[in-house]
């Protein structure tokens, strides 16, 4: 069966989108500063699979785990919009431990897997903090991921462009990226963005800053 390409998905699943908040399957258009140093570790990380990128306290008591798709829209709406909030109540004052997982859907068959060897190659050279803020520039480049973009979102980050752009058409990190994804299955993810707060799923009906951090008061009994 053939995949269906990412601006084929987006136009088939508005509808479904609406019902489930996420990317089963929009475009956010919208535009957040980087973060800036919301995660400590600068050191680079060798091996496979590499361990999840980690932002915030590492042992905080509350941990927040994100799996997501680097060519979901609804991705691109909760990285932008909801998880810039939530590093500035959390993550900025050390009181969650938040990681990111890799689950490409694929909403892209060659989007989804090579933006997350992308960034798990930034990760891999230059460690979470570079992690954290080149995710981020994918999400705000969604519309034109392809090794120009993988590269160029480099800049700056501690990490030559070539070394990035080879990292994800190699699809080199695909060991680590599939780990994840399995991590996910196991934990009965279907679509994404799916937020578990202390392994509870988060439920909501629109992707929204309260739903996730309701769930995260409640686990830090608030």
């Amino acid at each position: 069966m053939k995949t269906p390409t990412r601006r084929e998905f987006v136009a088939g699943g508005v509808a479904l989108a609406a019902a489930t908040a996420g990317c089963l399957g929009g475009d956010s258009g919208s535009e957040s500063p980087e973060l800036g140093t919301i995660a400590e570790s600068t050191t680079p990380t060798g091996g496979q699979p590499l361990p999840s990128p980690v932002a915030g306290d590492p042992d905080a008591d509350v941990t927040v785990a994100a799996f997501e798709d680097y060519a979901c829209p609804h991705c691109g709406t909760y990285s932008l919009e909801v998880f810039p909030q939530l590093a500035a109540d959390y993550l900025e004052t050390d009181q969650v431990r938040y990681e990111f997982h890799d689950y490409p859907i694929p909403v892209d068959q060659r989007d989804s897997w090579q933006a997350a060897n992308a960034a798990r190659t930034v990760q891999a050279e230059a460690g979470d903090q570079a992690y954290f803020r080149y995710s981020e520039r994918l999400f705000r480049n969604q519309d034109s991921l392809g090794s120009e973009t993988y590269g160029s979102q480099a800049d700056g980050l501690g990490v030559a462009a070539e070394t990035v752009r080879t990292g994800a058409t190699e699809r080199r990190y695909d060991e680590t990226v599939a780990a994840d994804r399995a991590l996910g299955v196991d934990r009965g993810v279907q679509g994404t963005p799916a937020i578990f707060v202390d392994g509870a799923p988060v439920e909501w009906q629109e992707i929204a800053y309260d739903p996730v951090k309701e769930a995260i008061e409640a686990a830090r009994g608030q």
